[in-house]
């Protein structure tokens, strides 16, 4: 079926401003707004987490500032190596630019484990950064859902073009009814979150150090790299390739979830909580 004779009545038309509100000069935007959702409500999750296992001198809020940090650092870089490194060799300054878009998903997590693995002698002596990772895998999941919301109020990360009876028109960008890529990972990341919280609860997960942690870069890289399949080329030398950059980008967090996952049954020992010292 031709894509101008689809029914207008199973289409969305999209045309949200991605400015949520104003203060006077300062706008507010979506995006931000969900990143400062997805990481206040990590610092509440995170706090919860390690309490339950015993580790409530944690400076939490430190730790959640230096994520933040290495997060935004770790996803920008990747943007600009991965995704359009000739641009960015010519212009190095944009690089500093992050208010005119432009964040990977995969270095951000790399950000984030690099910063948490630096900050955790200065803010959480003692605790083993698997047991942080696998504190935080709930508010990532998540967070990431909430930044693809972001994504689609903004319309961005677009997907290609359907010829079913439905799909979004973002009229930000043209008239062609897309797949809305940012609600899948968005429903995706969600049921990551819902899978974890099953694991933690019926199988004890929380207990086996690094298999949370394992579970969410299997599940979460795993559903990005299916979900590629229905998204526009995100970089401009991609257009040919077998697999697209941020399905090449997913392989090895998958790859290192499955080691976690195996390393976490293989080591019963490895227990999340603070160890008990045993009377003398």
């Amino acid at each position: 079926m031709p894509l101008t004779s689809l029914p207008a009545s199973l289409l969305i038309h999209w045309d949200i401003d991605p400015v949520a509100f104003a203060l006077g000069p300062v706008q507010i935007h979506w995006y931000g707004i969900c990143w400062a959702v997805a990481f206040l409500g990590a610092e509440f999750s995170v706090r919860r987490r390690l309490a339950s296992q015993s580790w409530k001198d944690v400076d939490v809020s430190s730790l959640v500032i230096v994520a933040l940090l290495g997060t935004i650092v770790g996803a920008r870089l990747a943007h600009c190596v991965f995704y359009d490194p000739s641009f960015y060799l010519q212009h190095p300054l944009k690089v500093f630019e992050v208010w005119e878009g432009g964040m990977a998903s995969h270095g951000g997590a790399v950000g984030l484990i690099a910063a948490l693995a630096w900050a955790l002698p200065r803010h959480a002596a003692g605790l083993p950064l698997l047991s942080l990772l696998d504190a935080t895998t709930f508010s990532a999941a998540f967070g990431g859902a909430l930044i693809r919301f972001a994504n689609f109020m903004n319309s961005e990360i677009l997907g290609n073009p359907t010829s079913g009876s439905w799909g979004v028109v973002f009229e930000r960008v043209d008239a062609i009814p897309r797949h809305p890529v940012q609600l899948y990972e968005m429903a995706a990341y969600l049921l990551v979150l819902v899978l974890l919280r099953i694991a933690a609860r019926r199988h004890a997960a929380l207990e086996r150090q690094g298999l949370l942690t394992g579970l969410f870069l299997m599940l979460v890289f795993g559903a990005r790299a299916v979900i590629e399949h229905w998204k526009t080329p995100q970089a401009s030398y991609e257009a040919a390739d077998f697999l697209s950059v941020g399905q090449w980008l997913s392989v090895p967090f998958v790859l290192l979830g499955i080691a976690l996952v195996i390393r976490a049954y293989r080591n019963p020992r490895a227990r999340a909580g603070r160890p008990v010292a045993l009377a003398p």
